[in-house]
């Protein structure tokens, strides 16, 4: 299984989850997997988990069963290039599942606790660092639904849904 992982926590709950699994994760931030290799190691799980600095358009293998990424889709610069690669990665019956924050379509949609909050985040910390990279398409945190089926369609996935949602985030399906 491929991972956006950050710091490797969500990659190293599945390999505990999954003992007989293997992971990669990737991140294009070399410090976050200098600290994921290390929180592997500590957590036991080092001999399943491949590490390596890539951003999300290019990191290795293929023929994955699962491709998961964690609130990161919306921060990436070239968000449909990263789509197209995990197309590409995929095995032919594999998913890939993206969680996202929880936003509606339309601002109105967002004018609520949690919306607010996103925005904040969205203008402190998701869209700029969108914009710092390669493409700079900036979803923002307030992706909703619509527009992040239009990336993964645009990436060439033909099937696309809502798996569940929480208060707080949106559990997204895509398969070939």
């Amino acid at each position: 299984m491929a991972t956006s992982c950050g710091h490797g926590a969500s990659t190293i709950l599945m390999a505990q989850a999954f003992p007989e699994s293997t992971f990669v994760g990737s991140d294009y931030h070399a410090g976050s997997i200098e600290t994921a290799r290390r929180r592997a190691e500590q957590a036991g799980v080092a001999d399943r988990i491949r590490f390596e600095v890539e951003p999300a358009a290019s990191y290795t293998g293929e023929g994955y069963d699962l491709v998961t990424m964690f609130d990161c889709l919306h921060d990436m610069g070239d968000p449909v290039g990263a789509a197209r690669h995990v197309l590409g990665t995929l095995a032919r019956d594999g998913t890939w599942m993206i969680v996202e924050p929880a936003a509606g379509d339309r601002v109105e949609d967002n004018l609520n606790p949690i919306g607010r909050a996103y925005y904040g985040f969205s203008t402190l910390l998701c869209t700029p660092a969108s914009l710092s990279q390669d493409v700079g398409m900036a979803l923002g945190a307030q992706a909703g639904e619509a527009r992040l089926r239009e990336v993964v369609t645009a990436g060439g996935f033909t099937h696309f849904r809502r798996a569940t949602e929480t208060p707080f985030n949106l559990v997204l399906e895509a398969r070939p």
